[in-house]
């Protein structure tokens, strides 16, 4: 694999460094003309925010793999999950105890969040980190964007930019678990100072460190721009498909210290499986009206399409729409089954910006308008009894349509040489058709509409050349999720949620070291969580909650010991609080519901202590090495702050060593080893939980999910333990 690949890779940049033509004298102003799309909606060095950049040296340092959550695992306040176990396959992250239904994420200024879920999903977008030029996250509510509203985070990628030159690289990896990544990277350069074009074909796969939580992953990135004098027309199109075998269930608490029992995984039925594919298309056009001003303007285009498999036994006629059976005189009501839930949406849409500088002031005048139309339904692929039911029998069929627009107006105004005043002023619309209960629990077509005014101010001051202090207090407003809307009436719906979030920071360079402290204050009102109350239609939905609140203080430093060694580091401070909150537990023998009355307890996944330290240290020129620790606090699996239900704290080391040789033939050979967990640390990142009560039977007897808790009921809980120590070791070519 690594020969033909390689191979390839000479082979395409032959022609390509035979047609490249590189003019110094206007690469520069191509590249800067370039990032204008993405501009538009991140911080400067001036903006009054909270945020992290990451290049895309540190990117390529770390990526041998895994999924972009686990690459950015070392910034402030992240606490990363894997359903694996190694950060192959499903993963995600959390940024202030924020899942990925909070965090919004846009590519180049288009949203990636889905917009019914508004969750993001990496495992549909394999080794994409090696197609990104940079990233920024933006923590808190930050700076107005398109997509969802984000209540934790908003992360901002920018693809590769502007390659002046030609250029053919190879990346592979081979890792713990029979882990696999291949890639081919390729580029023209400027052809005739004007034309470029940029590709990328990826393949990874893994078994995973949970048993048969197998991953087969591909990807493909391309684009093509036209770089003109005072204009920039690009188009990219990106394209993932995962076919993962499901470990969504995790592994029973009791398993978690039996080294045969921790990779647990329930599922057996061989093709229980997640296929899902999705293709991005995007045509940017940038145009510099003149020194200080100009505007860009994008459409885009997603396809989506796949199911995810299961085996389920003994299943009702019933909820599938099917007549009992009758077979010798007996009425049967139950069959086994295989089925498929399905999910195919089209997303599409525009965004634009304006940028100029008036005196003082910088402004910038943005927008969007999104559509987004879901076809969810389901189908029986095999039944033990047929019963009406044809091949491909579809026992649900729920259709949606979200129309999502805003516009906004930012304005950076200099009040003086030191002092910087901000206004980023944001109108959100929404209207979302779908089918969901009415109040007498029949399924119907029904609409919801959303106006939301989201401002934000803040200023920055220059104390001195090296230090400055900013402010800021910003309102966003978020939607309830698709869930919430079809499991529910009009009369039992959830509200919006709003949050108010204030930042203050400040800053130090110095010769050697540089030092960032940022405090924050959030506060939730109508806040959703899962409180466990069955509503009218008899789901399980979230509930508001009239106040909640995150508050901590986040500290980022960098220190140059001396000329081969260098620290960085960060940590957060966090106290996360719901003031009361109503919680209801199931009576298995009542079949009712017992309510339980919390003050002043935990949110959910929201650890009083992150951080994270790297060290690294220059062996030689061409030699360095990397120890990297992580620590994450103890964090509860739901809203009782009960140790019942508790993740343990954790703190993992990992080791990297990166070697550059030197070659005839490539003009860049890079190898790299990485250890993971090298202490070989027991720890789980993730966890689901169930509540109930029981007295006239013990479940724990026959279900190993299930134990008893302190409060004299029960928990079911599945876990979800992460790989002891695992290697990774990856080599790159580069023509």
């Amino acid at each position: 694999m690594f020969n033909k690949i390689t191979f390839a890779a000479n082979l395409l940049v032959i022609p390509f460094m035979a047609l490249a033509q590189s003019p110094a004298d206007n690469v520069q102003i191509k590249k800067e003309l370039d990032e204008v799309n993405v501009n538009a909606l991140r911080a400067s060095e001036k903006t009054p925010m909270t945020f992290t950049n990451i290049t895309k040296e540190a990117i390529e340092e770390q990526n041998l793999g895994q999924d972009l959550p686990y690459l950015l695992s070392t910034t402030p306040s992240v606490v990363t999950t894997s359903d694996a176990g190694a950060g192959v396959g499903y993963t995600g992250f959390r940024i202030r105890g924020s899942d990925a239904t909070r965090i919004n994420v846009t590519i180049n200024g288009i949203p990636l969040n889905d917009s019914e879920s508004q969750g993001v999903w990496w495992v549909n977008m394999p080794d994409f980190a090696s197609s990104i030029e940079n990233i920024q996250i933006q923590r808190g509510v930050g700076s107005s964007t398109n997509g969802a509203s984000a209540f934790g985070a908003t992360i901002n990628l920018k693809t590769d930019g502007l390659n002046s030159k030609a250029y053919a690289v190879t990346n592979n990896t081979i890792g713990s678990f029979n882990t696999f990544k291949n890639n081919v990277e390729f580029g023209t350069g400027l052809i005739n100072g004007k034309f470029a074009v940029d590709g990328r074909l990826s393949k990874i796969s893994s078994d995973g460190y949970i048993d048969r939580a197998t991953s087969d992953l591909k990807s493909f990135y391309l684009s093509g721009g036209y770089y003109g004098t005072d204009e920039v027309l690009k188009a990219i199109v990106f394209s993932g498909k995962e076919r993962t075998y499901q470990a969504w269930n995790g592994v029973p608490l009791s398993y978690l210290e039996d080294d045969s029992l921790r990779t647990f995984n329930p599922y057996s039925y061989e093709n229980e499986v997640d296929n899902y594919g999705q293709t991005h298309y995007q045509l940017h056009y940038i145009k510099q009206l003149s020194t200080n001003s100009n505007y860009n303007v994008a459409l885009h285009y997603t396809k989506g399409a796949g199911y995810y498999e299961q085996y389920k036994n003994k299943e009702a006629f019933a909820d599938y729409g099917l007549i009992n059976v009758t077979i010798g005189g007996d009425t049967i009501t139950e069959t086994d089954l295989i089925r498929r839930k399905w999910l195919d949406n089209d997303f599409y849409g525009s965004i634009f910006s304006y940028n100029t500088t008036i005196n003082k002031m910088d402004l910038t005048l943005g927008g969007a308008w999104n559509t987004y139309k879901g076809k969810h339904f389901g189908e029986i692929i095999w039944a033990q009894y047929a019963s009406d039911g044809d091949l491909g029998h579809v026992y649900y069929d729920n259709d949606a349509t979200k129309i999502d627009r805003n516009v906004y107006a930012k304005f950076n105004y200099s009040y003086s040489k030191n002092i910087n005043l901000y206004a980023d002023l944001q109108k959100r619309f929404l209207d979302y058709n779908f089918i969901g209960f009415d109040d007498e629990g029949n399924n119907v077509e029904q609409t919801a509409e959303f106006d939301f005014f989201n401002p934000k101010f803040g200023f920055h001051y220059q104390i001195a050349e090296n230090k400055s202090v900013y402010a800021s207090f910003s309102v966003a407003n978020k939607e309830p999720n698709r869930n919430d809307f079809v499991e529910s009436s009009p009369n039992s719906r959830p509200l919006h949620e709003t949050l108010y979030d204030t930042e203050l920071g400040y800053k130090l360079v110095g010769i050697n070291f540089q030092l960032g402290v940022n405090a924050y204050y959030m506060i939730y009102e109508n806040q959703l969580v899962l409180t466990g109350q069955i509503n009218d239609v008899g789901a399980y939905t979230r509930t508001n909650i009239n106040y909640s609140e995150r508050k901590g203080i986040e500290i980022e430093a960098n220190y140059q010991i001396n000329k081969k060694l260098n620290w960085a580091g960060n940590a957060t401070f966090s106290e996360n609080k719901i003031a009361n909150f109503t919680e209801y537990v199931d009576n298995w023998d009542t079949w009712g519901q017992e309510s339980i009355q919390y003050e002043d307890t935990d949110i959910s996944f929201s650890p009083d202590l992150i951080w994270a330290s790297t060290f690294s240290y220059k062996l030689c020129d061409n030699l360095s090495a990397q120890f990297i620790s992580k620590y994450v606090g103890d964090q509860y699996i739901d809203n009782t702050s009960s140790i019942d239900r508790m993740l343990d704290a954790y703190l993992v080391h990992n080791g990297r060593l990166s070697w550059n040789l030197k070659s005839k033939i490539f003009s860049s050979v890079k190898l790299t080893l990485q250890v993971n967990n090298f202490l070989d640390e027991k720890y789980a990142n993730n966890a689901w939980v169930y509540r109930f009560i029981s007295e006239g039977w013990d479940p724990t007897e026959s279900d190993p999910y299930v134990n008893a808790n302190s409060e004299g009921g029960y928990d079911m809980a599945g876990y979800f333990p992460q790989a002891g120590r695992n290697f990774l070791f990856g080599i790159s070519l580069k023509l």
